[in-house]
């Protein structure tokens, strides 16, 4: 939510320069509106009039994003608690609760079509693109860890078998990491074909 204020002071400068200091930020996050430009009257005294202004303070990315998110959630009716931590390049959003499973989906397609839309959120309006990341539960790490497993206990199997094995459709997201896995394999490559969303990860012999 923007924050508004407005203040007086003998020159515009000095009435922003009040506002921003209220508002705890600096003049990049702000929007400045000048109501009344002030006067020096004569002598300095004789019809002076104060400069106004009236100071909006922007929404950041991760203020929009949180916002975002939690109005999904209400729609949805899930009770979760969100912590939402802004870095330079990225947003990191954590979020647990009872209802967290509701929100991860199957294979984690509603977590990443979540966070494909906050991510929009968050970048609209902005020259400076940031990356969303939205973990549940931890819910990332732990299907990181089941993929890699995954994936070298398939590599093993392609080299033993000498046959492809072509995987289930994945997310991008998921595709990547078996292909990380494996790439540092001297026995094995991997490739992706199909259209999304049934892109699918090949595992082959080199």
């Amino acid at each position: 939510m923007d924050y508004v204020v407005e203040k007086t002071g003998k020159t515009v400068d000095e009435a922003v320069s009040l506002a921003l200091e209220d508002l705890g930020v600096d003049d990049k996050n702000v929007e400045v509106e000048v109501l009344e430009e002030g006067n020096k009257g004569i002598f300095g005294i004789i019809g002076a009039r104060m400069a106004k202004v009236r100071v909006t303070r922007k929404e950041s990315s991760a203020e929009k994003v949180s916002k975002y998110l939690q109005e999904i959630f209400d729609k949805m009716g899930v009770n979760v608690n969100m912590t939402v931590e802004d870095s330079d390049n990225s947003i990191f959003v954590k979020i647990e609760g009872e209802d967290s499973g509701i929100i991860i989906g199957r294979r984690g397609e509603t977590l990443d079509a979540l966070q494909y839309l906050a991510g929009l959120a968050a970048n609209n309006g902005k020259e400076d693109y940031k990356r969303v990341v939205i973990d549940i539960e931890n819910y990332r790490r732990k299907r990181e860890e089941t993929l890699v497993k995954l994936s070298n206990k398939l590599a093993e199997r392609v080299i033993r078998s000498r046959k492809s094995i072509t995987l289930e459709p994945m997310s991008p997201y998921e595709r990547r990491i078996i292909h990380s896995a494996l790439q540092n394999n001297k026995y094995i490559r991997t490739f992706s074909v199909g259209d999304e969303p049934n892109r699918k990860v090949v595992i082959t012999l080199k």
